[in-house]
């Protein structure tokens, strides 16, 4: 039988980032997000967000969500990565555009 953590309540990560003398707001607008857009992560997996308050607090973010970033039947760690920002249409359309050399070819 495999012992499961659980995930913390949002109420004891506010807490703990009260403790650290800061608020989420205050994070999420220091990681040049909206003062508000950090609190997705309280609720719904956002990997970004997740590594930004974990950070904060000095680790790993599976210690505070250990549902979303361990598998529930092998129990063990998952990779979740924090996606590219999308390309603009303007660089697609200069990748696209470019002529072949032997590297790109």
């Amino acid at each position: 039988m495999m012992l499961r953590k659980s995930n913390w309540h949002p109420a004891d990560i506010i807490a703990a980032l009260r403790k650290r003398g800061t608020t989420l707001a205050a994070i999420s607008r220091e990681a040049g997000l909206s003062s508000s857009t950090l609190a997705n992560a309280l609720s719904r997996p956002w990997p970004k967000g997740e590594w930004i308050i974990a950070n904060f607090l000095g680790i790993h973010p599976s210690e505070i969500w250990p549902s979303r970033y361990y598998d529930p039947m092998t129990g063990e760690l998952l990779e979740r990565r924090i996606r590219d920002k999308p390309r603009k249409v303007t660089e697609i359309e200069e990748i696209e555009n470019r002529e072949p050399t032997e590297e790109n070819s």
